[in-house]
């Protein structure tokens, strides 16, 4: 169980890895969202493509943009 709000599920469509760090990009709906997280994370979780995943978002600021 986990206490944050913003929890969306989707699939993940690509990962990089560096050699610290990795982008993970998950398909979200029609939107993509870019994870940047240890490479020792990406290991231990065993995140592959394709996998379902839920993306969850603590933020301190959001901001909007209108058109």
């Amino acid at each position: 169980m986990l206490s944050a709000r913003n929890q969306l599920k989707g699939i993940i469509k690509s990962i990089t890895l560096g050699t610290v760090m990795a982008e993970v990009v998950v398909q979200v709906g029609e939107n993509e969202i870019v994870a940047a997280i240890t490479r020792a994370s990406v290991e231990r979780l065993g995140l592959k493509k394709d996998d379902p995943i839920t993306v969850v978002i603590k933020a301190t600021e959001v901001m909007l943009l209108t058109d």
